[in-house]
């Protein structure tokens, strides 16, 4: 992949800096750094700063030329006829997904489509390729068991391209010219905010795999998400954070232009407030920066004991680079935004130490998890991460609802989804609520030996 334009410039100006200062730049580094204490002041001394800033910004070109951009990923066509992978779910066996103790469907078409609008381009690819496999293993198992009878799922693929007026397009086109019964997406909440009123005015269930911030489910009777909202993680995850690691004062940086970061905002400082943790600092940014060296130089100034983060992947990833660039030691706590493997590998060891609050975790001891990991990984040859499990989990949800339905109208499929309960998957038992919200068990994690791991008092001081 051939670096980006910003990611060049932003190196061109830092080694036009260091050749005017007359010694090179330190590497962005590649061990921990080996400093003192959590609550260590940012670095006082000319030379100490300049080489820390010097780090940060070869670090930040670094991740910048890294982060895919539009076009240097496609959107494949629709999948139509999907081949099995290998691992395909039956009615036989133990732990397998699905209920196939309702009658098998006999008045369905011979193709039923769902709809799925994922970002698979610009920065937010990071999520939608991965949804995008989960997609395709829950369809290839759907298809390979029988599970609709002589039914087929259809996945019409459509891509939201990473903005409202192109997740706007993609539902349109989904409803519209696939006739999908059901849509799983958008990948982002702020494209779901644009998209989703398009089909509950059409009456098109929707279900939201990774829609986590207030106000999904109250745009209409039509849509669901089996995406935890932040506010049924972050809670529990700020405990944790506070009683394994001792934490008692804290500095926040956010975006503040996006709807999903000024979502978890509100929930991280809620849930502070609530367990009388004073905010040091509190800092803003926009989606699209890349630079945050002055928020998190006011912010490391006041000696919190953690940096709370509001973000994207992309912004994630720089921030978590720089402030450990900086001389921040303390743990990093982010929202389901940094819920990624492009996080840790973007990071690489400044990343050690992040922690997460989540809906499920790899290490998960579920039957119905650990056949989804070996299914998903014999698939793509690469583990699976929070997006393409609950994408995958979307997809059986509707599957189950259009097989105890018997039907591919549009309101039987919601008024059979919303009934959905103690259903066992991947995530877990699964429920819908009344208000169409998830209901299933958070999980806690942090970033160790470059891999999510559950959060615990073990991992916590390692």
């Amino acid at each position: 992949m051939h670096r980006s334009f910003p990611g060049s410039l932003a190196l061109i100006l830092v080694l036009a800096l260091v050749t005017a200062c007359g010694s090179p730049a330190p590497a962005a580094p590649t061990t921990a750094p080996a400093a003192p204490a959590a609550t260590e002041a940012a670095p006082t001394s000319a030379p100490a700063a300049t080489a820390a800033v010097a780090a940060a910004a070869v670090a930040t070109a670094a991740i910048v030329a890294a982060v895919p951009t539009e076009g240097t990923l496609t959107q494949e066509s629709p999948l139509p006829q999907v081949s099995p992978l290998g691992g395909a779910t039956t009615p036989s066996g133990s732990a397998k997904i699905g209920d196939w103790s309702s009658p098998a469907p006999t008045k369905l078409p011979a193709n039923v489509t769902l709809g799925f609008v994922l970002g698979l381009t610009q920065d937010i690819a990071v999520y939608g390729q991965s949804q995008k496999n989960g997609v395709q293993l829950a369809v290839d198992q759907i298809n390979a068991g029988g599970y609709l009878g002589k039914g087929k799922l259809v996945a019409a693929i459509e891509n939201s391209t990473g903005t409202n007026e192109g997740a706007i397009a993609a539902m349109t086109k989904a409803i519209d010219d696939d006739k999908a019964v059901g849509v799983v997406g958008p990948t982002l909440s702020a494209q779901a905010f644009a998209a989703d009123p398009i089909a509950q005015e059409k009456g098109i269930p929707v279900i939201g795999p990774s829609n986590t911030v207030a106000g999904i489910v109250e745009m209409g009777n039509f849509i669901f998400r089996d995406s935890l909202p932040e506010s049924s993680v972050i809670p529990g995850t700020v405990k944790q954070v506070l009683s394994l690691l001792g934490v008692k004062k804290v500095g926040i940086l956010w975006g503040n232009n996006d709807d999903f970061s000024v979502g978890g905002y509100k929930v991280f400082k809620q849930a502070l407030q609530d367990n009388n943790v004073p905010i040091v600092d509190d800092e803003t940014f926009a989606r699209g920066d890349v630079d945050f060296q002055a928020q998190l130089t006011k912010i490391i100034a006041q000696k919190p004991d953690a940096i709370v983060v509001s973000a994207l992947a992309k912004e994630g990833a720089l921030i978590i680079t720089q402030a450990r660039s900086l001389g921040f030691t303390g743990p990093l706590v982010g929202g389901n935004g940094f819920n990624s493997p492009a996080v840790i590998t973007q990071t690489g060891q400044a990343g050690e130490g992040l922690i997460v609050g989540a809906a499920w975790n790899i290490a998960s001891s579920e039957p119905l998890s650990q056949d989804f990991i070996t299914a998903y990984q014999a698939a793509f040859k690469a583990a699976p991460d929070q997006f393409a499990v609950q994408t995958y989990t979307a997809v059986w949800l509707f599957a189950t609802a259009i097989r105890r339905a018997d039907s591919v109208d549009p309101k039987t499929i919601r008024d059979t989804l919303a009934g959905i309960k103690d259903f066992a998957t991947p995530l877990g038992n699964f429920s819908f609520g009344p208000d169409r919200n998830p209901i299933h068990s958070p999980v806690a994690q942090i970033v160790r030996g470059g891999k999510f791991v559950v959060l615990t008092a073990e991992t916590a001081k390692q």
